[in-house]
């Protein structure tokens, strides 16, 4: 299609009342009346939106897209196909790749694959220790200067445990304006878990995760953050006390945002009585009033954004017994039926409420100057285009991604991605993916 001015008619913006939307050369050019009065509107594409929620593109702060190294499970050119289907127009991928994402060149390596797939906007995080071993910090420094342009810092998978280490990565970031974006799970206290500790660990003789080895080390980095004045983000929170110590540090002013994925808002660890391997997750499926307590917390603004979290895996990892399999869930495609689910038809959240947590906070946290925008007059037009009335039921044979690992696996679930714009370029087009974004080598 080499048309780049689309007319979107119709869209409700954010929930709201329904309003045209001009785009033109990547950019929101008009509004409502102006939109169909607008010289350009003539010629324009049409799109039809009636009944169609339109949203500012979804911004991930925790996928994992595996490339370079582990290409068997998942690519950049499969994981933002996958982001683009399920309406996100960024997405940051996590460090632990192989080589790990500790310098400047693999990060450079990581946001030019993504560039040249033109699906959505790949922003890498950069390790926070050499290889992720906890020993010594990254090239956080070169990282953050690098054309990537770093300013989001993990060893997700592995807590940075060491408090002198954390202490330190802390202070590096606040040079510049970054974000330490913790792992929190004490070692010594899940050493050979396989699941919640609770009762159902109890019953299947599985080896348990306490709730206290996630707390601790929130309650260590949320004090260090206040110490140290910097900024420090929680991936994955996962329980409810996790949950009262992220409200009580914001109550006392401490710079520390959080997470939730969309599998902890809807799963338990009841789902393991099963022994699926597919519902073996790090940190681990919770209690029913552990779920209760993120969704009560995302709607209160304790726990600030959704983050997908999304883990793909080859299939021979999860096709076999639970203690030998890998942890980890498939999540982009699935993401935002699962917060219309049990955010919005639970009456806990609006659409408006939804796009804070999905993509304007998230993208104010990985300092994305143009990403997370509210749709207004001039803005970047990164947006979504949203069938709430849907329902399908998930078949992780369809997806775009290479992983086939989603606990969502045959439940119905509500809400559609009808078409996502990437800097005014679609690429989802009535539910199918459509073209990439065009590589012009100047970043997006």
């Amino acid at each position: 299609m080499s048309t780049t001015t689309y007319f979107i008619r119709g869209a409700s913006l954010a929930g709201g009342e329904p309003s045209d939307l001009l785009l033109i050369d990547g950019r929101i050019a008009a509004i409502g009346a102006d939109a169909g009065t607008h010289e350009a509107a003539n010629t324009a594409e049409v799109i039809e939106a009636t009944g169609l929620i339109a949203l500012p593109g979804m911004v991930d702060l925790h996928t994992h897209l595996r490339e370079p190294g582990r290409e068997d499970a998942e690519t950049v050119e499969t994981g933002t196909r996958a982001a683009a289907r399920g309406g996100f127009t960024a997405v940051h991928a996590m460090a632990n790749s192989t080589p790990v994402a500790d310098t400047a060149g693999v990060v450079e390596q990581v946001h030019n694959l993504g560039q040249r797939s033109g699906w959505v906007d790949v922003r890498p995080v950069g390790a926070v220790t050499v290889g992720l071993a906890g020993e010594r910090l990254s090239e956080i420094g070169a990282m953050a200067d690098s054309r990537a342009r770093v300013r989001v810092f993990s060893d997700d998978g592995i807590c940075v445990w060491d408090p002198v280490l954390m202490r330190r990565a802390l202070e590096y970031v606040k040079a510049f304006d970054g974000v330490v974006a913790q792992h929190a799970q004490e070692p010594r206290l899940t050493e050979g878990a396989q699941m919640n500790e609770g009762e159902v660990s109890a019953v299947l003789g599985l080896a348990g995760w306490p709730a206290v080895a996630e707390e601790s080390i929130i309650a260590r980095d949320v004090l260090l953050a206040q110490h140290v004045g910097s900024r420090l983000h929680v991936c994955h929170v996962s329980t409810a006390g996790s949950v009262e110590i992220i409200r009580w540090a914001k109550s006392l002013g401490i710079n520390v945002t959080a997470e939730a994925t969309p599998h902890h808002l809807l799963l338990t660890d009841e789902m393991v009585r099963s022994y699926d391997p597919v519902y073996k997750v790090n940190p681990p499926l919770r209690r029913e009033a552990d779920v209760m307590a993120l969704r009560a917390g995302l709607a209160d603004g304790t726990i600030d954004i959704i983050g997908t979290d999304h883990a793909p895996h080859p299939s021979e990892a999860k096709d076999c017994e639970w203690a030998q399999a890998a942890m980890g869930m498939t999540g982009l495609e699935t993401a935002l039926s699962v917060v219309q689910h049990t955010l919005v038809e639970t009456g806990m959240m609006t659409w408006a409420d939804v796009a804070r947590i999905t993509s304007t906070t998230p993208a104010l946290i990985g300092r994305l100057g143009d990403q997370g925008r509210p749709l207004a007059l001039g803005e970047p037009a990164n947006l979504i285009l949203v069938d709430p009335a849907a329902r399908w039921t998930v078949d992780p044979t369809t997806m775009s991604t290479k992983g086939r690992n989603s606990p969502f696996a045959g439940m119905e679930l509500p809400g559609s991605v009808r078409a996502t714009f990437f800097h005014g370029h679609p690429t989802v087009l009535d539910g199918a993916l459509a073209t990439p974004r065009p590589y012009t080598g100047v970043p997006a």
